[in-house]
């Protein structure tokens, strides 16, 4: 299997790509493809990237191509068994389904103001009321999920580290970056999924890496 991701220090969806591959534990080729760079509009055209329109991550699994994601979650999770990635309960998978697909589809405001960038840690700052509203929403799924299945002999939210991790793993990375006061138990969870093995590779990649897209990096007020 090949799996084009982007710049690791920048590219959140390439992270959850990754991490749902490394969580399969089967072989892959990584290939990273730095954005916007001065090739990066004919590289997209290429016929690797054709099916995404040129977005990352894709993975290529010999002829079968897949594409975002939570897809590469889900086809991966049919290769390996649904327990890698899923909660065994119904009702803990049917809620951390439910997270997986609203982180995926929701928190605009985050995203958008708070981009990831694992170079940096900004000093506090004020948020604006939408991003509030998007750290208020994630941090209340948090605690529901740990309370009523995290357990206590796991740190992550539905105890084993899974797909729901592995969604929200881009958040915590911003949560860090832009200094984001958190509650106590969701410092111990952030905490826990940064010291993930799997975190702590893609996290010494990000800092080997030496692209810089400007439009990436902040100019954060009183910093």
């Amino acid at each position: 299997m090949k799996l084009f991701i982007g710049n690791k220090a920048y590219s959140s969806w390439s992270l959850r790509g990754w991490l749902a591959l490394k969580q399969s534990g089967l072989p892959f080729e990584e290939i990273v493809v730095p954005l916007y760079d001065a090739e990066w509009d004919k590289r997209r055209e290429g016929d690797e990237f054709a099916p995404s329109s040129g977005k990352v991550p894709i993975l290529w699994d010999g002829e079968a191509v897949v594409w975002d994601s939570l897809a590469i979650v889900e086809y991966l999770a049919d290769k390996v068994g649904r327990d890698i990635f899923w909660p065994q309960d119904e009702a803990a998978r049917a809620m951390a389904r439910s997270m997986a697909a609203e982180m995926h589809s929701s928190f605009q405001a985050l995203r958008r103001e708070c981009t990831m960038n694992l170079r940096h840690i900004y000093p506090p700052r004020a948020l604006s009321p939408e991003v509030t509203a998007d750290v208020t929403r994630i941090v209340t799924l948090w605690a529901e999920a740990r309370s009523r299945y995290g357990g206590s002999s796991e740190p992550f939210l539905f105890g084993a580290f899974g797909a729901a991790d592995i969604m929200f793993a881009p958040v915590v990375t911003r949560f860090v970056t832009y200094s984001v006061p958190l509650p106590r138990f969701a410092e111990a969870y952030a905490e826990a999924v940064l010291n993930h093995r799997f975190m702590q590779d893609w996290l010494a990649g990000a800092q080997e890496e030496d692209w810089v897209i400007e439009k990436f990096e902040q100019a954060i007020p009183g910093a």
